[in-house]
């Protein structure tokens, strides 16, 4: 998550509504999906739509998110994330947004832990001015003192206001247990201390080790041709170096039954389950992905909400998840309660977990999980066309080939009870790190 959040124009909110209104007509059976090569061979996947005069496209370098922040620097990414769309080349910061404003142009920048994306979209009838103001932000952003200035500013406020915010020193403190001495433990936002030390040639030289072709990966969804996008593909991204500069970041499992506590003068306790999860690329990511489901996964029928919520009342929510990181996977769940409840939540949870290790889910929960994850996806990952060409992205950088939306529902049915309780028996059966945020305690 990233603390700049940069307040939209008017001129690219009515922007944003018509690309949802074409993404209204593009259900997910019409997704045809393209591998486009430009003549300098920068590849991209193109889904061509021409129902509105729009074009939308999502890139990400890999491995330059947060993780690639310098020791001691942290949030270099997420404060570039934010100086992007700042003034490039000739153009100053307010020149810039004013020409992105008067174009309808959105454009903006996000650092996960693992990758730096960005997010364009554009009407056709601009598409070249469009396009050179993506290809300045990319290659010539100024950096200047100002924006920097302000910019950084913003994000230390919203680091300042976070200190006492129960979920952000959850999230700190799991992090933190789970990932002792890694990358993944860092604040990807930074530290205000951190954030004072990064000068304006950290960015730069975080920008260039960085940006490259060999970790570029593009998805693009819209009113283009693939020889009109292979021009825009070299103009915007051909001068880039070949090969990025990236710090070796090793896998890392998360640390299993340990517990830790922070102090907060609050009425609720927030608590945070930590084990290791299934990476992406594991072969019974779908099985785990369906048990997580119905342990806590989104669902108002899931078993901890049911339990924790509808039949306690302990509190408004308890849920489960899967993350899977380029170098790890996290299985997790959590909650919030009145602090006196916590350790009977605690229990609750645990016990929840270890009956879905015991005895798995049931036949009829597992038949509602696939009808549920497979007709969900759609409205989740296709319902507009940066959804799409986010979604295209993602393909590529967990490497799951490009028939992968046609293939999404055979993987899914294919899934047996007996893979579900056998993943389950295996994630659910180690100690979980149980970490809580709360009165002292509780």
């Amino acid at each position: 998550m990233t603390l700049f959040k940069r307040p939209l124009s008017t001129a690219t909110a009515l922007f944003l509504t018509a690309g949802i209104s074409l993404a209204a007509m593009a259900p997910a059976e019409a997704v045809d999906i393209k591998e486009v090569v430009s003549p300098g061979g920068i590849k991209a996947l193109l889904v061509e739509d021409y129902t509105n005069p729009l074009i939308a496209v999502n890139f990400a370098f890999e491995g330059a998110g947060s993780t690639a922040d310098a020791p001691g620097k942290e949030g270099t990414g997420n404060l570039m994330s934010g100086l992007l769309d700042e003034g490039a080349g000739d153009i100053t910061s307010q020149a810039f947004q004013e020409k992105l404003d008067t174009l309808g142009v959105s454009l903006s920048y996000s650092a996960s832990y693992d990758n730096f994306t960005g997010s364009f979209r554009t009407l056709v009838e601009n598409e070249a001015d469009a396009f050179e103001l993506l290809r300045l932000s990319v290659n010539q952003p100024r950096f200047d003192e100002e924006p920097v200035s302000r910019i950084r500013g913003q994000i230390e406020t919203g680091i300042i206001a976070n200190e006492n915010d129960p979920g952000e020193l959850v999230s700190k403190a799991w992090r933190e247990t789970a990932f002792p001495g890694h990358p993944y433990a860092r604040p990807s936002d930074g530290t205000v201390a951190s954030l004072d030390k990064v000068t304006r040639e950290d960015l730069e030289t975080y920008r260039k080790n960085g940006f490259a072709r060999d970790n570029l990966v593009i998805g693009v969804v819209g009113a283009i041709d693939a020889v009109e996008l292979g021009k825009q593909l070299d103009a915007v991204f051909g001068a880039l170096p070949a090969t990025a500069t990236l710090p070796d970041i090793p896998d890392v499992a998360p640390v299993a039954g340990k517990t830790a506590s922070v102090t907060l003068d609050v009425p609720q306790t927030t608590i945070q389950f930590v084990l290791p999860g299934v990476k992406r690329d594991d072969k019974d990511f779908f099985p785990a992905y369906l048990m997580n489901h119905i342990l806590g996964g989104g669902s108002f029928s899931s078993r901890l909400y049911q339990e924790v919520r509808e039949k306690r009342g302990l509190a408004y929510g308890a849920n489960s998840f899967l993350a899977s990181f380029d170098h790890s996977a996290v299985l997790g769940a959590s909650t919030a309660t009145r602090a006196d409840k916590a350790q009977e939540s605690i229990d609750i949870i645990r016990q929840e977990m270890k009956r879905m290790a015991d005895e798995g889910p049931t036949p009829e929960e597992l038949d509602r999980a696939k009808a549920y994850v497979k007709g969900s996806y759609a409205i989740q990952n296709l319902d507009s066309s940066l959804s799409i060409a986010s979604t295209l992205v993602g393909i590529q950088l967990d490497n799951l080939g490009i028939d992968y939306i046609d293939k999404r529902q055979d993987l899914i049915d294919a899934v047996t009870l007996e893979d579900v309780r056998r993943i389950a028996k295996a994630l659910l059966s180690v100690e979980p790190t149980v970490v809580t945020v709360g009165p002292a305690g509780a």
